[in-house]
């Protein structure tokens, strides 16, 4: 096998090969989306143990940057994220997760961490709204 790192453009993005490019601090940007919905649930970062643990295990797992650990989604709430696919992006330096949420994804409680839309119009002061669901 050769290395990951060594690999042509081409077959970065046309093969078979997974070789994720994590940036300088070892992270890689994960998009969660719920499996039937497609709504975004929550974007946050993957080191190699996080991403190793999503796939041996099933279960979503992070990298905290403010807390400095790793982190298995739910492990407090119990509202894990069950992964169903993950999909590497061209350049294998972003994941799309797809998952089916066991409760709301957000600590707030709400469904999706995206639960709030921007007025263009509005001043700052204003200018988020509360999504329907």
């Amino acid at each position: 096998m050769s290395d990951p790192q060594q690999l042509s453009t081409q077959e970065r993005e046309q093969g078979t090969q997974f070789a994720p490019r994590f940036d300088s601090r070892g992270l890689i940007t994960a998009v969660v989306v719920h499996e039937e919905t497609k709504d975004v649930l929550v974007v946050a970062h993957m080191n190699a143990e996080a991403l190793a643990l999503t796939r041996e295990t099933g279960r979503v797992h992070f990298w905290s940057r403010s807390r400095g650990k790793l982190w298995l989604k739910g492990e407090t709430s119990g509202h894990y994220l069950n992964l169903r696919e993950i999909r590497v992006d061209c350049d294998q330096d972003a994941l799309v997760i797809v998952a089916e949420p066991a409760g709301p994804t957000c600590h707030t409680g709400e469904q999706s961490c995206f639960y709030r839309r921007i007025n263009p119009t509005a001043d700052d002061a204003s200018a988020l709204v509360k999504v329907k669901t």
